[in-house]
């Protein structure tokens, strides 16, 4: 019995570590989720042993999402357990705000991968496994998900921010059963979370009344449920290779053209509409609302000043053109700063940083410049400009609109004004009276939103 007890044990770290050979280096960095739950400490302390064999770098994060009474319990749990093996931790405390139509696991989970967002290392480790392969799957069958949602979790996967750790799963393919069984074996502690019980939750009804009735029909459905899962991101793949080729087809400079969709078919455009929405990194709307935005886009003429907003993002076009960008609070029109000499000034009320460079004979004239005082506001009307010395001053409306601005841009323009003159439009340029000639000292001007 112990020899058949130690061949377990063995089989999930030999299994682990393959799995590790295939992914990491030497030298990466590993941060393990660590809820405290058993899954969790077995993937703890299997990673452990394997860091000294391998050479790696192992931490580990707590994320305490503050919903249930015993999160501090939970966290000092974590601490303990690695201050006893010796692996550092980082616990991170949360408070979940939800919006409307948001479960609570589902604003727990996005919040939770923001932490994971956030951290310095190579890889995010996770401890899901085979069971909550099948358990994803069925529930993304249930809200009605297509390929990509019905898709199996992969094993690696990148973040939004290429800055931040990939996501790392390698006991995707074990089963609970074995990870429980390793557990017991080895005398590992964990905690319960009282949460796991309560078949209220979605994810713990499928756990604890379908899927026992389910295995005595169909014991292996685990690894059909996987195959099916595999299929369906297969078959994601190709319809994310399709949509970039259309996208290539129907794209000028890089903004979806309305008139390219419309040569598609439905269900093309709607790939391709999708496709774009993930690029842009936009948590997708619901399929009827997806359905809405593709229908008043494909039905607005080319002059619309089409305005479709869905959660935090909104769609407006211009000139054709699709711009998808975060939903905008009406900017302020009332605030005015001084500049006395700053590197940097952030606007909040703009939601971007103008930076100042001081280069001898490139930008603005500094001397001219600091003659009145020099501020900073925003547009109101009435504004003049002359950047071309080869024409005459012109109203900054008109200037705006050659440069083929999108109207919804142009009222977000930091200007630059020495006394009352106009000196700087971004994306426009510098007066002609203010420009800087060679040797002269001079002040480069940059606006960068957030």
């Amino acid at each position: 019995m112990a020899s058949s007890r130690k061949s377990k044990s063995s089989s999930l770290s030999n299994r682990t570590e393959k799995i590790l050979r295939g992914q990491i280096e030497r030298g990466n960095h590993l941060i393990v989720a660590l809820s405290g739950g058993v899954d969790s400490v077995v993937l703890l302390d299997l990673l452990a042993a394997l860091s000294l064999k391998m050479q790696f770098k192992l931490s580990a994060v707590h994320v305490n999402h503050g919903i249930s009474a015993n999160a501090d319990k939970w966290g000092k749990f974590c601490r303990d357990l690695c201050r006893t093996s010796g692996i550092p931790l980082k616990i991170a405390k949360l408070k979940i705000s939800r919006e409307s139509g948001v479960s609570l696991e589902a604003a727990a989970r996005d919040a939770r991968y923001q932490v994971f967002g956030k951290l310095k290392a190579d890889y995010v480790v996770l401890a899901q496994h085979l069971d909550d392969q099948a358990e994803t799957l069925l529930l993304q069958l249930l809200r009605g998900a297509g390929a990509k949602g019905l898709g199996a979790m992969p094993l690696v996967r990148k973040q939004s921010s290429d800055l931040a750790p990939r996501i790392l799963r390698p006991l995707l393919e074990m089963p609970r059963s074995e990870i429980e069984s390793y557990a017991r074996n080895n005398q590992l502690h964990w905690i319960t979370d009282e949460s796991n019980t309560d078949v209220s939750f979605d994810r713990n009804f499928l756990r604890h009344e379908i899927f026992p009735v389910l295995e005595q029909r169909f014991p292996s459905y685990r690894t059909t449920f996987l195959r099916a899962s595999r299929h369906l991101a297969e078959a994601s793949s190709l319809l994310d290779e399709l949509a970039a080729a259309d996208g290539n087809n129907c794209s000028v400079a890089g903004k979806l053209q309305v008139e390219g969709l419309r040569k598609l078919d439905s269900p093309r455009a709607k790939n391709l509409l999708r496709h774009t929405l993930v690029q842009q990194g936009v948590t997708l709307p619901s399929t009827v609302k997806l359905e809405e935005i593709l229908r008043q886009l494909l039905s607005s003429r080319p002059d619309a000043k089409l305005h479709i907003a869905f959660g935090n993002t909104e769609i407006r076009c211009f000139k054709g053109a699709l711009h998808v960008r975060p939903l905008a609070v009406p900017a302020a029109t009332d605030w005015l700063l001084a500049w006395r000499g700053e590197k940097l000034l952030g606007i909040p009320e703009l939601g971007g940083t103008v930076s100042f460079l001081q280069q001898k004979g490139t930008g603005i004239n500094l001397s001219k410049l600091m003659e009145k005082a020099v501020t900073i506001r925003p547009r109101q009307g009435g504004e003049r400009l002359r950047p071309d010395c080869k024409r005459p001053r012109r109203s900054l409306k008109n200037l705006l609109q050659e440069a083929a601005l999108p109207p919804w841009e142009r009222e977000m323009l930091p200007l630059l004004f020495s006394g009352k003159h106009l000196v700087w439009v971004p994306g426009i340029g510098i007066d002609c009276e203010f420009q800087a000639a060679a040797g002269e000292p001079g002040l480069v001007v940059k606006w960068q939103r957030n």
